[in-house]
């Protein structure tokens, strides 16, 4: 894959960049190179090789699952300006 000067200015629209022409062709360049780069990354055999989420081996502490309501419900409604059957009340805002 490559890029030319007309995917250059689109992808610097896009991305609301102002390069000015004489600045598009050298970055036609440096983004075919990368883009090379990019595909040598694809000749590399991955087979047999887990997906990382970390260079590091790190076991996550993990807790049970459980659905619960918190427990909480009249200390926070005790904090609201207006609270009726257990729910905050707004003022209402459309007619």
């Amino acid at each position: 894959m490559s890029v030319d000067n007309r995917t250059v200015a689109k992808i610097a629209n896009l991305a609301r960049i102002a390069v000015k022409e004489d600045e598009i062709e050298p970055l036609v360049g440096e983004l075919n190179n990368i883009l090379s780069w990019i595909e040598q990354l694809s000749e590399v055999n991955t087979d047999g090789v887990a997906p990382m989420t970390s260079v590091v081996e790190v076991d996550l502490p993990w807790r049970a699952d459980k659905v619960t309501d918190g427990g909480y419900r009249d200390d926070i409604l005790a904090n609201a300006p207006h609270a009726e059957h257990g729910f905050f009340t707004v003022p209402k805002v459309i007619e």
